[in-house]
């Protein structure tokens, strides 16, 4: 089959689109006689874990080691998730992989994540990498990538999401995100105030536990900036290319990562400071060329959505501030909305085309409910053409920001692919 027709095939194994738990993955991982010998990171978090990742393989990658780096989800390709050396993973590689957890897994019924997590641990099996980082999907504990030991677990940050499958607590969700700890192996907590659960289960199983403000930090000066850890102190850093000001505890606990692994990948200050004004993550506060001005940001909760509203208030005067937002039905919208509507001026809403997704006349309904006025609001159902009608009713003073999740952020990209603009 090609890449398109696995992916098809993909999404009819399992009546669920989400399916917490281990033993079927790791029953068809078994199976599959998969042997990774190199360090493995593994990250996850409410929100930072993408930017984390991206500054762990870039920054391994400069100091010159082969790595694979699988995350999730993908913008335009699903060939995004697995990337090997820099590079994703090609269609026939793709293939190649699935076709063996195909064969591996017999009446075992996979999500379409799980099959992808076992396609793109086999393809890192066969290559000849000497890291991997590995993002986890939703949670941690019951996700299909803590099938592996790392060798260093990152906990980013910790906040309310993903209610139905996690906990309506920080508590609860932290424990979930603590469960990719591993006894006497490193675990990074890059959250300030961490939940007691992650402290204590840390604890319990005897993981060595760093955490931001205790046993590492930073300190951000005019242009640069200054790292302490347990590698010792890093002096004038670049502010990494990723823009916000968070994005400096992401690269703070990046370095906390590589700390951990610095006697078998130990990475030089030349290979850190090119590796920060390097990075690149599409979908992340992401501005692109031209105007008038538009940033992508893929912020689906109310604390990535605070981190937007910051990154907006901190740029220059722009006459008007235009909306495209679509985000899941089972996202908290209101706060969301509480969080960014004191930066906008009016609101293009678009129904995603996931079963989960928020429809637009709901997303009329919440504004109006948060004082937004019916006038301000215009409905789409298609994202890309939310994108397309505000990029037209914006002059060049103007700014667009599009938000709520990566498929709004996806067919804002795929309208400018396609040349439409």
């Amino acid at each position: 089959m090609t890449l398109s027709g696995w992916l098809a095939y993909l999404e009819t194994l399992h009546p669920k689109a989400i399916a917490m738990g281990l033993d079927r993955v790791r029953a068809v991982y078994e199976r599959l006689g998969v042997e990774l010998a190199c360090p493995i990171a593994t990250v996850a978090g409410t929100n930072g874990k993408g930017s984390t990742c991206a500054m762990l393989d870039r920054m391994l990658r400069c100091a010159g080691y082969r790595v694979g780096t699988y995350t999730s989800p993908h913008l335009l390709r699903y060939n995004e998730r697995v990337r090997l050396d820099g590079v994703d993973a090609s269609d026939d590689a793709l293939c190649t992989a699935f076709a063996a957890v195909e064969a591996a897994r017999g009446d075992t019924a996979l999500t379409y994540f799980e099959f992808g997590t076992l396609a793109a641990l086999w393809l890192f099996a066969h290559a000849r990498l000497d890291a991997l980082v590995v993002e986890v999907g939703l949670g941690g504990r019951l996700d299909a990538v803590n099938i592996v030991d790392a060798d260093v677990a990152v906990v980013t940050t910790i906040d309310i999401d993903h209610v139905d499958y996690l906990g309506a607590t920080r508590d609860e969700i932290g424990r979930e995100k603590a469960g990719i700890f591993r006894a006497g192996r490193t675990a990074v907590c890059g959250e300030r105030d961490p939940p007691q659960s992650v402290l204590a289960f840390a604890a319990s199983m005897g993981a060595k536990l760093l955490r931001i403000g205790v046993d590492y930090d930073f300190d951000a000066k005019d242009h640069q900036w200054s790292y302490w850890g347990p590698g010792g102190a890093r002096h004038g850093l670049p502010h990494p290319a990723l823009r916000g000001v968070y994005q400096l505890a992401n690269a703070a606990t990046a370095l906390t990562a590589l700390d951990a692994l610095r006697e078998r990948l130990p990475v030089g200050m030349g290979a850190i400071r090119e590796a920060l004004v390097s990075v690149e993550l599409p979908g992340r506060f992401q501005v692109l060329p031209g105007r008038p001005v538009t940033v992508l940001d893929v912020a689906h909760n109310p604390q990535s959505a605070r981190v937007l509203s910051e990154g907006l208030a901190a740029m220059g005067f722009h006459r008007q501030t235009r909306a495209v937002f679509g985000v899941m039905a089972d996202k908290d919208i209101d706060r969301i909305i509480a969080v960014v509507k004191g930066r906008v001026d009016d609101w293009h809403v678009a129904t995603l085309p996931s079963p989960r997704g928020a429809t637009a006349q709901r997303l009329r309904e919440r504004l109006e409910s948060a004082g937004v006025a019916s006038a301000a609001i215009r409905e789409f159902e298609d994202a890309g053409d939310a994108y397309l009608a505000a990029r037209g009713a914006s002059g060049e003073a103007d700014r667009i920001i599009v938000f709520g999740s990566f498929l709004t952020v996806a067919a804002a990209l795929a309208q400018r692919s396609a040349g439409a603009l």
